[in-house]
């Protein structure tokens, strides 16, 4: 589903991303873990757009979509969850699905025209299906920061991506809400037959969830594989010193 090739990008001298190549298979749920500063939010920025990157590749399902603009790659398919929300805050709930709905099925120019009627059930039914329902009224920016997380997570599915990418989808959350989250991507990615490929710094949520790791350093790829080959790299020990690779995560 998603082929990376030699991707690099400097910043002023500094290599953020180095020579980094990956591959998420279809319905694979994948992990970039490190620690911080190794080069995870600039590599997803590369793969959505949001940066072009030096050098290197990245093909959605075979097709070159290298430094194509964001909203190019949202019609291609790949959805995207930023660590800052990006709700309407001042929009009800079923507003800010709504209004997704009307912008990626193409009315987003007359938005507000009849918008009322437009794409009822469907919004309905993503409510349900991330586990809003019964939110529908209230205020998006009223909401608890676990929930405004799962709103947003239902405005990057309003466009059907083929594969989403989450950037610490659980960051911010308590024990439960993580918890939750986890069981609700599991859930959505088995029942849309998505790809997900996330960053997290939870090392419980990422063994728990992944099927695929890989492990960033100073810009570099230094592991991929199942969990138990990552976890048990001596390179990836050395890195983390410890940091929560424990088998009991």
């Amino acid at each position: 589903m998603l082929e990376i090739s030699d991707l690099s990008k400097s910043f002023a001298g500094f290599r953020a991303v180095a020579e980094v190549s990956l591959t998420v298979d279809t319905r694979q749920i994948a992990a970039v873990i490190g620690p911080n500063g190794a080069g995870k939010s600039t590599l997803f920025n590369l793969i959505t757009g949001h940066l072009q990157p030096d050098s290197g590749t990245v093909r959605l399902d075979g097709r070159d979509i290298t430094g194509a603009p964001p909203y190019r790659l949202c019609g291609m398919g790949i959805g995207r969850s930023f660590q800052r929300t990006n709700i309407f805050p001042n929009l009800t709930v079923f507003e800010n699905l709504q209004a997704a709905f009307l912008v990626h099925r193409g009315r987003g120019r007359n938005f507000w025209s009849l918008a009322e009627s437009f794409y009822r059930d469907e919004t309905a039914g993503l409510l349900a299906s991330i586990g809003l329902a019964g939110q529908e009224k209230t205020i998006a920016g009223t909401l608890s920061y676990g929930n405004q997380k799962q709103l947003e997570l239902g405005l990057a599915l309003a466009s059907d991506p083929q594969i989403l990418l989450l950037d610490e989808p659980t960051a911010g959350m308590s024990a439960g809400e993580t918890h939750d989250t986890i069981r609700l991507l599991q859930r959505i990615a088995e029942e849309r037959a998505l790809t997900l490929l996330f960053t997290e710094h939870d090392m419980e949520v990422v063994f728990g969830i992944a099927q695929k790791i890989a492990v960033l350093h100073q810009g570099r790829l230094i592991a991929e594989g199942v969990p138990d080959e990552v976890r048990n790299d001596p390179e990836v020990r050395r890195v983390y010193l410890g940091h929560g690779l424990g088998h009991g995560h």
